[in-house]
């Protein structure tokens, strides 16, 4: 008989995937979801299940619309094979209530936490589960911070958007989540026969190549408006005579960048009372060429206040604060630092002036005239308070005893920014507090209600602070907050944490952890993002290749991330897949992505008086389950600030 020969049985295994595995939501955001069936047999597909809240559309096909729920948490969406239930794929999703990064470093303590991230986890930011998304073209660079804003609906459609500006004037908003990059709307700033300021104009290279706009912006969610400085010139000058500048605050939709009400031209107009560095007839001019509106604008009781510092201090300049109804973009208060003096700029590396909830405002100014001990009204290298009960008047300051060689020596005392600490409970030893730092290396904590006045005064020197400890290295950088822990790198340092002692009201010195890499070039600003008091990220930028003139190379920028717990543990980096590097960058963490601000691909530092550049066409980039910006923007300042 013959025979039907014979065969090797074959083992067919099922399995599920799922696309995408894991991704951040905004409340009642959308999510389609795919799954695929490998070897799969009749009926065949899949059905779909959540836990944790939402809806799914369907429940019965290899592709379902998720729905978040209208309150933050954890979900987890599961695919199930209907051919064989035991093969199952699922999905991770952190769905957030954070309804928008409106304002430099967070808020107006300036602290840099976002407490309210729930995709983004110490073990979902690693090398296999995190990396770069996608990049967004722009006109110029970035020196501001980009700013988040959940559930718009823009031309009738609704979106998570992010908002930058350039240093060539324009305003973006793209979708934040969208890949390939979606440009939602842009808006350019320049009047006609009006173009950006060129770094020679200004003579200094602190800023490269274009000045345009340079301080962060504030949005106002309740109005759906952002608040934005431009610097520009008439086309054809060299911004001389100064008058030919013009500064102008803006009021943009977040809809669609359009402008109800006209914006306001900050000029020389604007003087204060004084015989300080280029005064005329016992008036201080504001001098729209020399100054700089370099830290980020505020937002507080209704009153928009904008400060400014120098370009490279090129005198003749001072430290001003002017504030403006956010209505109708009315001058309403104005403050000079330094009316019978010189210098005193505010620029803190970008940073933003912090509100406490009376409204009072608080900065770190640079080098300058001091003489408020003495009755004066000049407040070089001071931390001061402003109320803004009627105007803007001095309600409190502190400068270090050794305030004089620290402006004999350019080490200014406001190299860095301030920020407000979260309140202490009734009955603690200083109920409400502020720190912040310079090129000293030391960090001073303060009394708010009491900031200290002269240290000289104290006996011994500077005895009239709360604490006052070294960090070991200059400060360009705002410490963030979280978890009564700080955290801050200093120039040719590492990223360094302080534990907070609540029984003692100051700081444990040394540091409680660092990390292990060094921040080379002018350290970093961190910014924190965690789900309430777990999952702490800090996430800091390595910009110490930042491609001008005064900078020891042109590279990408590194992001950073840490576990808040222990920095010396690195969760990821960037390695070189960012732009090209931007100064004194602050990375803006949201529905888990981080957005960061760079160069592009514009390499190294244009030589001097640059040819004219009506084609250049930089491009923004985004990073992963963070997003990066990588459009074209730095901020410089002079190499010794």
């Amino acid at each position: 008989m013959a025979g039907c020969g014979s065969s090797n049985p074959t083992t067919v295994t099922l399995s599920v995937t799922i696309s995408p595995k894991r991704g951040g939501l905004t409340e009642s955001q959308t999510l389609p979801l795919t799954a695929s069936v490998i070897n799969d047999m009749a009926p065949g597909g899949v059905t779909w299940s959540v836990s944790g809240g939402g809806s799914l559309s369907n429940t019965a096909s290899t592709a379902t619309l998720y729905t978040a729920p209208n309150s933050p948490g954890v979900v987890t969406i599961t695919a199930t094979s209907i051919a064989d239930p035991s093969k199952t794929a699922s999905a991770i999703i952190g769905v957030t209530d954070l309804l928008g990064v409106f304002t430099y470093h967070n808020d107006l303590s300036r602290d840099g936490t976002n407490s309210q991230e729930y995709a983004l986890t110490t073990a979902t930011v690693t090398s296999t589960t995190f990396g770069k998304l996608f990049s967004c073209p722009v006109d110029g660079a970035i020196y501001a911070q980009p700013l988040w804003v959940a559930n718009l609906t823009i031309a009738g459609a609704q979106h998570n958007a992010v908002f930058v500006a350039t240093t060539h004037d324009t305003v973006y908003a793209f979708d934040a989540d969208a890949s390939p990059c979606q440009t939602l709307w842009s808006k350019s700033l320049l009047p006609a026969g009006e173009t950006w300021v060129d770094w020679n104009d200004v003579d200094t290279g602190d800023l490269q190549p274009d000045i345009g706009i340079i301080g962060t912006p504030v949005i106002d969610p309740a109005s759906h408006k952002i608040y934005v400085v431009a610097k520009s010139k008439i086309s054809g000058t060299s911004c001389t005579p100064a008058a030919s500048c013009h500064h102008r605050l803006h009021a943009l939709s977040l809809l669609d960048g359009s402008e109800s009400v006209a914006a306001t031209d900050i000029t020389s107009a604007i003087t204060v009372t004084g015989t300080g560095d280029g005064s005329s007839g016992g008036l201080v001019p504001f001098d729209p060429l020399r100054e700089n509106e370099r830290s980020g604008l505020v937002l507080s009781n209704g009153i928009v206040y904008v400060a400014w510092a120098s370009h490279g201090d090129i005198t003749p300049y001072h430290g001003w604060v002017i504030g403006f109804d956010k209505s109708t973009l009315q001058r309403v208060a104005t403050f000079n630092a330094n009316p019978n003096g010189d210098h005193s700029g505010i620029w803190m590396a970008g940073g933003a002036p912090s509100a406490d909830s009376s409204g009072n405002l608080y900065f770190l100014t640079g080098n300058g005239t001091f003489d408020a001990n003495t009755g004066g009204s000049d407040y070089g290298d001071s931390t001061v308070k402003l109320s803004t009960a009627a105007g803007l008047s001095v309600a409190g300051y502190f400068s270090p005893a050794d305030q004089a060689i620290l402006s004999a020596d350019d080490t200014d005392h406001g190299s860095g920014g301030a920020a407000i600490l979260l309140d202490q409970p009734a009955g603690s030893p200083h109920q409400h507090l502020l720190i912040g730092g310079g090129k000293e290396g030391s960090l001073f904590l303060l009394d708010r209600d009491n900031l200290g006045g002269y240290g000289g005064n104290a006996n011994p020197p500077d005895s009239n602070v709360v604490q006052k400890f070294s960090l070991g290295n200059q400060i360009f950088a705002t410490a963030a907050f979280w978890n009564n822990t700080l955290f801050l790198a200093g120039w040719g340092g590492p990223l360094q944490s302080f534990s907070f002692n609540t029984n003692a009201g100051t700081f444990t010195a040394p540091a409680s952890s660092q990390s292990t890499n060094i921040f080379s070039r002018f350290g970093a600003t961190p910014s924190v993002s965690s789900r309430g008091t777990s999952n702490g990220i800090v996430w800091a930028l390595d910009f110490s290749q930042y491609c001008t003139q005064q900078a020891p190379g042109c590279g990408p920028v590194i992001v950073h991330a840490y576990d808040a717990t222990n920095l010396a543990t690195e969760l990821w980096n960037s390695a070189a897949t960012a732009g090209n590097a931007v100064k004194f960058t602050v990375p803006t963490v949201a529905n888990g992505k981080v957005y960061v601000g760079t160069r592009g691909n514009i390499p190294a530092p244009p030589p001097p008086r640059p040819p004219p550049r009506a084609n250049w066409t930089p491009s923004a980039s985004c990073l992963t389950n963070s997003v990066l910006f990588t459009a074209n923007a730095v901020a410089n300042r002079r190499i010794v600030r």
